[in-house]
């Protein structure tokens, strides 16, 4: 029964990675903000959902806005660091996460956080939505952004969206399906996983995992032959012996009539029961293959059992219908060049690959991805803002997965970092609405853009540029440079200047090393220790996210001795380099 109502300049409802960043944005505007979570925990798939090890804008210069700032407080209070795992160059206990984005929500007195409600009912007016009802209240605002992991407030507004595949004669897709098949009617989108912590006990016996319902071991055969037990454990390692377990091969993606979610409540829930019990299976699976050394974690997440996740790692959902669809063209490379072309109305970067996740098959997609500083990353690419604005709706914008973008797309933009970096540009555009009166779709883009890049908070880089830090004085100017001239916009990804991201400040507990540099091949670079005594003839990989660092290591030669400063993370097996002391000429 309603029994109150709420009036906000702006409402968001979801309190994943993208709800999170908008109503922190939306607030630091001067925005009357209200946030509406599911879940106890804000954050979604960095926090409540266990995927703490993200994945792209890990460059040095990508690491901008509320994704660096998240970065920067993991760093300051992580004890030991973010170099634990090898799937990402930040793993993180989800519970510090959590603590961050609390912290930050509590510094401010013009966002209210209501937790532990989900959305019931969309109203309209004429043509616009105006308000959002929950189980005991309504919430009427001036903008609403759905920031829900699914893009309920589209089902319930009855606003356009996709679900599911595209043909190549949709869009031209080059990695489209020509027509349906198998693939397209068993998995219509990527695989939720059910993330579970596991613990590394060392000499201790764990308690025994209990098998779940559905249990089928020949599912698991061979998930880490490839790799190995040990660095199969190390993908998802997190501090303090703990193993975050999100794995791809034969483990605990799961996608069995995968529709499910979005039938009925009934049908979402069957869902939900059999996905956790896949991974408590893969966790079972794993302790009676690899012994009781290893057992599920304990107290990490905020319900019963405290190991799994609170909710399941969606990497895709609804899709809004908006005034722009990002393709599979506009995240691939430009001929002979290593980024993507730039939108005009351009408002967040991501760089990963194009990542999709089907249990049993491997989908061919078009290369996306580059060696860079030793190592792969992801072609960088822009996210529009008129992709947020739904074709025909006024007085929302969306903030998650559910931005208007292509099924085969999705798999680059549905990334952590980027989401993040969709949400802070949703909170920006929805307070700046306000202020000026406007619909979302009559925003000044360029007022928009300029609002991001000069925030006094978190400044957020809108064109990738790999050699540009937003610490030096430059970055202002290239940003709006390519702005205003993007036909100049370098084939390369870097700026007319050299050693742009060489910045004074480095990362905290670098240490010394000496050794001799040996490049096995381009961007392939490997380092044989000298000093400290202890890693004396270890033979390291070296990989750097700094740009000048990167050039340096294009230009080395090969059996050089070399003085570096930086980090051992002995999940990857790399060093990876902050500073490289005089070479010899």
């Amino acid at each position: 029964m309603v029994n109150q109502k709420y009036t906000a300049d702006v409402l968001v409802v979801g309190g994943g990675t993208g709800g999170t960043a908008a109503a922190i944005q939306a607030a630091r505007r001067g925005a009357k903000t209200i946030l509406v979570s599911e879940f106890s925990w804000l954050g979604g798939m960095l926090t409540s959902a266990g995927v703490s090890a993200p994945d792209g804008n890990e460059l040095a210069a990508f690491q901008t806005g509320l994704w660096g700032a998240f970065l920067q407080e993991l760093q300051h209070r992580q004890i030991g660091g973010l170099d634990n795992s090898w799937v990402s160059f930040f793993s993180y206990d989800p519970r510090l996460g959590a603590e961050i984005f609390a912290d930050w929500v509590q510094e401010l007195s013009n966002l209210h956080w209501i937790s532990g409600r989900v959305p019931l009912e969309v109203f309209r007016g004429e043509n616009c939505i105006t308000s959002v009802r929950f189980a005991d209240f309504i919430v009427e605002a001036k903008i609403i952004i759905d920031g829900t992991e699914l893009g309920d407030l589209l089902a319930l507004g009855e606003i356009p969206y996709c679900w599911g595949w595209e043909l190549q004669s949709e869009w031209k897709e080059p990695s489209a399906p020509v027509e349906f098949n198998s693939l397209t009617e068993r998995y219509p989108l990527q695989a939720p996983t059910w993330v579970v912590i596991m613990q590394d006990f060392g000499e201790a016996v764990a308690p025994e995992i209990p098998v779940a319902p559905n249990y089928n071991p020949s599912q698991f055969v061979g998930a880490w032959d490839d790799y190995g037990a040990e660095r199969f454990l190390n993908y998802g390692r997190l501090p303090q012996g703990l193993l975050m377990i999100n794995w791809p091969i034969c483990g605990n993606d799961y996608g069995e009539s995968v529709g499910r979610l979005i039938e009925s409540e009934a049908s979402k829930r069957e869902f939900l029961q059999e996905c956790r019990w896949h991974s408590q299976n893969f966790a079972h699976y794993i302790q009676n293959q690899l012994g009781r050394r290893y057992g599920l974690a304990e107290e990490v997440f905020p319900h019963t059992p405290t190991a799994f996740a609170l909710h399941p790692y969606y990497r895709e959902s609804r899709r809004l219908v908006g005034l722009t669809t990002v393709r599979e063209q506009d995240i691939l490379p430009m001929a002979e060049g290593r980024v993507a072309s730039i939108y005009p109305d351009t408002i967040a970067i991501g760089n990963y690959a194009n990542d999709h996740h089907y249990p049993g098959f491997t989908l061919p997609l078009q290369p996306k991805s580059i060696r860079w500083g030793g190592r792969w990353t992801g072609t960088p690419f822009t996210i529009p803002y008129r992709c947020l604005i739904p074709a025909a709706t006024d007085g929302l914008l969306v903030c998650e997965k559910n931005i208007s973008v292509s099924h085969i797309a999705n798999g680059a933009t549905r990334l952590q970092p980027v989401v993040m970096g969709i949400g802070q540009a949703a909170g920006m555009a929805a307070a700046m609405c306000v202020e000026l009166g406007v619909q979302p779709r009559d925003l000044p883009v360029r007022a928009l853009q300029e609002a991001l890049l000069q925030d006094l908070h978190s400044p957020a880089a809108i064109i990738p540029l790999f050699d540009s830090l937003p610490d030096r004085p430059e970055w202002l100017h290239w940003q709006i440079y390519y702005l205003d001239e993007p036909q100049a916009y370098p084939l390369s990804g870097n700026c007319p200047a050299a050693y742009l991201n060489k910045s004074d400040r480095l990362e905290q507990k670098n240490d010394c090393f000496t050794g001799v540099f040996h490049r096995l091949n381009q961007q392939d670079y490997k380092y044989t220790i000298a000093t400290p005594i202890q890693y004396q003839g270890q033979v390291w990989q070296l990989v750097t996210l700094r740009s000048h660092i990167d050039d340096l290591l294009q230009t080395t030669v090969s059996e050089q001795l070399m003085t570096v400063r930086g980090r051992l993370n002995h999940s990857g097996h790399w060093l990876l380099i902050e500073d490289i002391g005089k070479l010899p000429k």
